[in-house]
C-alpha cells in the first residue's frame, strides 16, 4: 500500500506541474459543461417569425390566420401579397418560414372538399422546421375540428353529439422524461459523460506524450529509476486519475443539472454505482492506449477525431438497432456508449442499477478487459526499454518477476 501510494502521490506531482494536464484535467471539466449548457440554456424555441401569403383574403383564411398567431411556437412578422416577396423577405433571415394559403381555400371548405395549406420550412436548422411543424399542425387541427362542427351543427347535430361526433376518440399525450422538449436536456447528458470520457483520455495521452519528448530515447518508462511492481504503478496512477475525476465527476454529474435545470431524478447510490466502473474503464483504456502516443499532441487529434463518432455511437440520438453491426461492435470498445446510455437511463429516467444490468456489467467488463490489456502494453513497453540499455536482462523483464521492472 506504502508504494502504491506513492506512485499516487507521484503522478498526482505530474499533473499539478504540468499546465496543459492542469487544464485539461480540471480547467476543461469545469468550463466545458458551464459553456455548452449556457449556450443551449433557452432550450425551447417560441415565437418563430413566420411569413403568412393569404390569397384566400376570406373570414374562414383569417381564422386560421389567427390561430397561427395564437400558437406559442409561431409568430407571424409579415404577411405578403404573393410567395416572391414573402421569399425576398426568407432570404433576407428576416423569416424563417412561409405559411401559403390558396385561393381557393374558403371555396373548397365551403364545397365539403378538402382544403390544402402549403408550409415551406428553413431547414438550416431542424429546431426551425420542429417549431414550424408543431404550430402549424396544432393550428391546422384546431381550424379543423371547428369545420367539423359547423357542418355537424348544418346537418341538425348539436350539443354533447356534435362534440363526439367531430371528435369520436380523444387522445391524450404526456411527454416522458423531457415534459418540455428541449434541446439542452435532450442533448446535454450524453455530453456531460462525453465530456469526462474526453478530459480522462487526452490528459493520460498527454501525459504519456510528455514523458517520451522528455526521454531522449522517447521511452515511457525509462529503466535507470526506481524499480516497482507493475500492478503497484498501474494501481497507484488509476487511483489519482480515479480520485481526482470522482470530484469532477460530482460537479459535471450532481451540480450542472441541477444549476442549469436538467433532468436530474436519479438515485445518487445509482449514479455513484455507474461511475465507478466507467471512470475505472475509462482510465484503463486511456492507459492502454497511451502506449502508443509519441507526444503531447497526438492525443488532441485522437480527441477531435473520435469526440463526434462517439456522441453519435453512443445511440442517445439514433437508435441503437438501427445502426449496422460493424459500427454497433466498434461501439463497444468504448466506455463512453455504455456509460452514456446508463447515465441518460438513471439520471433521466429514474432507472436503478438493476434495470441497467447490461451497462453496468458491460463497464465492469470492459475495466477488467483494459486492465489486462494496460498490464501487457506496460509489461512490454517496459521490456522494450530494458533491453534497449541492457540487453542481458531482456530475456528475465519478459519472463521474469513483474516486481523488477523500472518506473521513473
Amino acid at each position: 500500500m506504502k508504494e502504491t501510494l506513492a506512485v499516487t502521490v507521484d503522478e498526482f506531482r505530474h499533473v499539478f506541474r504540468d499546465p496543459g494536464v492542469l487544464i485539461i484535467f480540471v480547467a476543461a471539466s469545469l468550463l466545458y459543461p458551464l459553456l455548452y449548457c449556457s449556450i443551449y440554456k433557452n432550450e425551447t424555441l417560441y415565437d418563430l417569425p413566420v411569413a403568412v401569403v393569404d390569397d384566400s383574403q376570406t373570414v374562414r383564411s383569417r381564422e386560421l390566420i389567427r390561430s397561427l398567431e395564437a400558437t406559442p411556437e409561431l409568430k407571424i412578422s409579415g404577411r405578403f401579397n404573393n410567395l416572391g416577396e414573402a421569399q425576398n423577405a426568407f432570404h433576407r433571415h428576416e423569416v424563417h418560414g412561409v405559411i401559403r394559403i390558396p385561393a381557393d381555400y374558403a371555396d373548397r371548405i365551403n364545397r365539403l372538399e378538402q382544403a390544402t395549406v402549403s408550409m415551406y420550412s428553413d431547414m438550416s436548422s431542424f429546431m426551425y422546421y420542429r417549431t414550424m411543424m408543431l404550430g402549424v399542425n396544432y393550428a391546422v387541427l384546431d381550424v379543423g375540428g371547428n369545420i367539423k362542427t359547423e357542418r355537424l351543427h348544418a346537418q341538425g347535430i348539436t350539443g354533447e353529439s356534435a362534440a363526439l361526433a367531430a371528435e369520436p376518440m380523444r387522445y391524450s399525450d404526456h411527454i416522458l422524461y423531457n415534459s418540455g422538449m428541449g434541446f439542452a436536456s435532450f442533448l446535454m447528458p450524453a455530453v456531460l459523460i462525453l465530456i469526462i470520457h474526453q478530459t480522462l483520455f487526452f490528459g493520460i495521452g498527454m501525459l504519456a506524450g510528455t514523458a517520451r519528448e522528455e526521454n531522449r530515447f522517447h521511452e515511457l518508462f525509462p529503466v535507470n529509476g526506481r524499480r516497482r511492481n507493475l500492478i503497484r504503478l498501474i494501481a497507484g496512477k488509476s487511483l489519482c486519475y480515479l480520485s481526482l475525476y470522482l470530484v469532477l465527476s460530482a460537479y459535471i454529474l450532481g451540480v450542472i443539472p441541477r444549476l442549469f435545470n436538467l433532468p436530474h431524478i436519479g438515485n445518487p447510490e445509482s449514479l455513484f454505482g455507474l461511475l465507478v466502473p466507467f471512470l475505472l474503464a475509462t482510465i484503463f483504456f486511456s492507459m492502454t492506449i497511451s502506449i502508443f502516443i509519441r507526444n503531447r499532441e497526438t492525443g488532441m487529434v485522437l480527441f477531435l477525431f473520435f469526440s463526434l463518432i462517439l456522441l453519435f455511437l453512443s445511440g442517445f440520438s439514433w437508435p441503437r438497432s438501427n445502426i449496422s453491426g460493424f459500427w454497433l461492435a466498434f461501439s463497444w470498445l468504448f466506455p463512453a456508449t455504455h456509460g452514456i446510455q446508463g447515465y441518460i437511463k438513471i439520471n433521466t429516467m429514474g432507472a436503478t442499477l438493476q434495470q441497467i444490468r447490461l451497462e453496468y456489467v458491460s463497464l465492469w467488463a470492459q475495466a477488467a478487459f483494459y486492465f489486462v490489456t494496460t498490464l501487457v502494453v506496460f509489461w512490454w513497453q517496459l521490456a522494450v526499454s530494458r533491453r534497449r540499455h541492457q540487453p542481458e536482462e531482456a530475456s528475465g523483464a519478459l519472463s521474469g518477476d513483474p516486481s523488477a521492472l523500472t518506473q521513473p
